[in-house]
């Protein structure tokens, strides 16, 4: 005898009974095929929401910092031509968070090549800035090669260490050719700044340390690296006469950095006249002294008007001053945290390539964060370091814009979740030589 159920006012549910037994009514249809296909990856918001508020911090900062730049003509021309890069480096973060990050390793020889050839091309015939030669100008663009060397030779160590990656770590063959690969182009970079260089010796070391490296290995590295830089600071270039001018200008550089580390060891005394050697530095101390905890607020600063470069290689002074101890200490968090969020990203990846790729564009670009606000603090020698997104530069915004669409592609498309369906279908999308497991995870997955 069956009965069927009736749901009563209450909210009491009489289930259908056969014989007197109870049983569970009949289960629903299944949802179709459409419903129940997995999401569209979407890129990670928490890096999106850095970006943003970094860029904000770029306008605020960069307007309250050319205030030497501002013209009766024009007052808001420097602010415009900033806006307009940071607007292409949009465009370029959207297109990039679209692009499936296996394609960067399929190109990122040719583009570290062509890196390499600007560079070498900026060393012989490039215009001066600051003192150094460090940029070519093409169709009235003033292009610095620096810049985009150190984010493709990231790649390309990415790549590298990618498919020589072991579950032990990464291969001796991979090491030799990635060290290589950095003492090459760190040799034609030495010319456009030390440090530069050094940025990009810490940044592949970082990255070595990152793939498992052991610890053997990575002193080796160290010593070479040592022993590779001493040789290039010592190096004395001869010529003939035809070549005075080219040797007159190697030994200027290598006098300015004697200089600047004598004078940063000496260090700079209340009492001490200012300078041409000095400006930068006593007037970058003044403003953030003038900024105190609090800071005299956006748009207020005083010594932006007397700090040379102050909307560029010290704007962090500026920022200081406006936002005082506090806003210092904040936007230093926000970096560490673009660091921390690409961390654990990477540790989920199933594959090393992605997670080599976006550690190595985040520790480029907190590293050289940390590089520009210990040059303006005293803790380094002075050398010109933008600050990543916000000093004013067109190559440099392009360049981070492009490593932050980097690191939102492999946000999106390298999978974390160790589900064996999407890393069969993610391992389609990458070269055979490039699908070696994340170390860190590798157990998990397999």
């Amino acid at each position: 005898m069956a009965q069927d159920s009736e749901t009563l006012d209450q909210g009491v549910v009489i289930k259908n009974t056969v014989d007197g037994i109870a049983v569970e009514p009949q289960a629903k249809p299944a949802r179709s095929r459409k419903s129940q296909s997995p999401a569209r990856p979407k890129p990670d918001p928490y890096i999106w929401g850095i970006y943003i508020m970094l860029l904000m911090v770029s306008v605020i900062e960069l307007f309250s910092a050319s205030s030497t730049e501002v013209s009766a003509a024009n007052v808001y021309m420097p602010l415009i031509r900033h806006a307009i890069f940071l607007i292409i480096g949009l465009g370029a973060v959207f297109l990039l968070q679209n692009t499936h990050y296996g394609y960067f390793s399929r190109f990122a020889w040719f583009f570290a090549l062509i890196s390499l050839a600007l560079l070498i091309l900026s060393n012989f015939f490039g215009v001066e800035i600051n003192g150094a030669q460090r940029a070519i100008r093409i169709a009235g663009f003033t292009i610095q090669p620096p810049e985009i060397v150190k984010l493709t030779v990231v790649v390309l160590l990415a790549t590298i260490l990618g498919r020589n990656q072991e579950p032990r770590g990464v291969s001796n063959k991979g090491v030799i050719e990635a060290a290589f690969v950095v003492i090459l182009f760190g040799a034609f970079l030495w010319k456009n700044g030390l440090t530069n260089t050094i940025l990009l010796f810490g940044v592949s070391l970082s990255m070595f340390l990152i793939g498992g490296m052991k610890w053997k290995k990575f002193i080796y590295v160290l010593i070479i690296y040592g022993a590779c830089g001493g040789i290039l600071y010592m190096m004395k270039y001869t010529g003939s006469d035809d070549d005075d001018e080219r040797v007159e200008l190697v030994d200027g550089r290598q006098d300015t950095h004697k200089g600047r580390i004598a004078r940063f060891i000496e260090g700079v005394h209340p009492d001490d006249p200012i300078n041409d050697e000095n400006r930068q530095v006593v007037f970058a101390k003044i403003a953030q002294a003038h900024g105190g905890v609090f800071g005299q607020g956006p748009g207020n600063s005083r010594e932006s008007a007397r700090l040379p470069l102050a909307f560029s290689d010290y704007i962090y002074s500026i920022i200081v001053e406006d936002t005082g101890l506090v806003g210092g200490i904040a936007l230093l968090l926000l970096y560490l945290c673009l660091l921390a969020r690409a961390g654990r990203i990477a540790y989920y990846c199933s594959r090393a390539f992605p997670a080599f790729l976006i550690m190595g564009c985040a520790v480029l670009i907190v590293f050289q964060a940390l590089v520009h606000m210990a040059i303006v603090t005293g803790l380094f020698p002075v050398s010109g370091q933008p600050l990543p997104l916000i000093s004013k530069g067109g190559t440099s915004i392009m360049v981070m814009s492009v490593a932050i669409g980097i690191m939102l592609s492999v946000s999106r498309f390298a999978v974390i979740n160790g589900n064996k369906k999407q890393i069969k279908a993610e391992l389609k999308e990458l070269p055979e030589d490039m699908q070696a497991a994340n170390y860190s995870t590798q157990t998990k997955n397999d």
